[in-house]
C-alpha cells in the first residue's frame, strides 16, 4: 500500500477507473470488475459525476459502485473518490455547484463521505478563495475527507496551495493529471509543484487510450470506442518505438505489455496509484500485474528512451 501525501489514506498502487461503468461495462460486468479488483487486494476507486453522461446523459458510475458498495458491505475498506466540475448543467467551480454536487454524488454513491473529493477541472472564473472555501466546509462538515485538483496547471495548483495556506482552508493534497508512457508533459512544472508541496499524483491514461496494451499495431482493427484516437499515435515514429520497447520487455518478464506500462508510470516521482480502467476481469489482470512489478533501471531508461519526444 501507499499513502496519498500525508493523508491517513493508504491505497493499492493501481486505483481502479470506473469511467466504463454505464457504458462499455453494464451493471453485471462492473460488478464483476470490482469484484476481481478488491479479492486482488485493490481498495482505491475513481470516479465522476460525469461518468459516463458524456456518453448515455446518465452518472451510472456512481449508482453502480453506490449500489455494489452496499450489496458489498465493504464500504469502511474502500477509498472512495469522485469529482465535480464537468457535469452539464454543473460545471466549474462555484460554492453552489459543489454543495449540490457533492449532496448528489453522495446520494448516488450511497454512502455519508467521499475520501478524496477532486476539482475534475480547474475553473479560472471563480475565484480560487470561494472554490477552496466551498471544499473547505465540506471537510469540516465530514461530508469529504480530502480535497484533490484534476488538470490544473502548474500555475494555478501554486496559487490554489497559497491560498489554502493563507486563508488556512483545506489543501489539494493530490493531483490528478494525464500521464503516461505517450504523455509527458507532466514532467517538469507540474511534477515539480507537486514534489516540492508534498502532494501525491495519481495519473489518468495509463495506457494512453489502450495503446500501450500491445492490440494495437499497423493493419489491426481494434474495437473499442477509443480505438481512432488511441490508433493516432501508430502514425508516429515515437509510437512504434514505444510499442516496440514494451513487447521487449513484456516478453522477458513473461507478463502483457500493459503490466510493464503500468509498472514504468508507477515507479516515476510523485506517483502513488495510476488509475487504469477494465471491461472485464480478464482486462483487468495485467493491470494488477504491472502494480506489483518493479522493473529495473536499465528497463525504465530503455522505456524512457523510446517514449522521449
Amino acid at each position: 500500500m501507499r499513502s496519498i501525501g500525508t493523508t491517513a489514506l493508504s491505497v493499492f498502487p493501481l486505483c481502479l477507473g470506473t469511467n466504463v461503468f454505464g457504458w462499455t461495462a453494464d451493471r453485471e460486468a462492473s460488478y464483476a470488475v470490482l469484484d476481481a479488483y478488491v479479492e486482488d487486494g485493490g481498495n482505491f476507486l475513481d470516479t465522476a459525476d460525469v461518468y459516463p453522461a458524456w456518453a448515455t446523459g446518465e452518472s451510472t458510475a456512481e449508482r453502480i459502485i453506490g449500489d455494489w458498495m452496499i450489496e458489498r458491505g465493504n464500504r469502511d475498506s474502500i477509498v472512495l473518490a469522485t469529482k465535480v466540475g464537468m457535469l452539464s448543467g454543473w460545471t466549474g467551480l462555484a460554492p453552489r455547484t459543489i454543495r449540490t454536487a457533492v449532496e448528489n454524488s453522495l446520494r448516488r454513491l450511497r454512502t455519508d463521505r467521499i475520501d478524496l473529493y477532486w476539482a475534475h477541472v480547474d475553473d479560472e472564473a471563480t475565484p480560487l478563495a470561494d472554490t477552496l472555501a466551498a471544499f473547505d466546509a465540506l471537510v469540516r462538515e465530514g461530508k469529504v475527507r480530502y480535497i484533490g485538483a484534476s488538470n490544473y496547471t502548474a500555475p494555478r495548483l501554486a496559487q490554489a496551495l497559497k491560498v489554502s495556506d493563507d486563508e488556512g482552508l483545506a489543501r489539494y493534497v493530490a493531483l490528478q493529471p494525464a500521464y503516461n508512457l505517450m504523455e509527458r508533459g507532466f514532467e517538469g512544472p507540474l511534477r515539480d509543484v507537486v514534489a516540492r508541496e508534498g502532494l501525491s499524483t495519481t495519473p489518468y491514461h495509463t495506457l494512453a487510450r489502450g495503446f500501450l496494451t500491445g492490440k494495437y499495431a499497423p493493419g489491426v482493427t481494434v474495437d473499442s470506442p477509443r480505438a481512432d484516437r488511441a490508433a493516432e499515435y501508430l502514425k508516429t515514429e515515437r509510437g512504434l518505438r514505444v510499442l516496440d520497447a514494451l513487447a521487449k520487455i513484456a516478453t522477458v518478464r513473461d507478463v502483457e505489455p500493459a503490466a510493464i506500462a503500468v509498472a514504468w508510470l508507477a515507479a516515476q516521482p510523485t506517483i502513488t496509484a495510476p488509475i487504469a480502467s477494465a471491461r472485464t476481469p480478464e482486462q483487468l489482470k495485467p493491470l494488477m500485474t504491472g502494480a506489483r512489478l518493479a522493473l529495473s533501471a536499465e528497463e525504465q531508461a530503455t522505456l524512457a528512451e523510446a517514449s522521449t519526444p
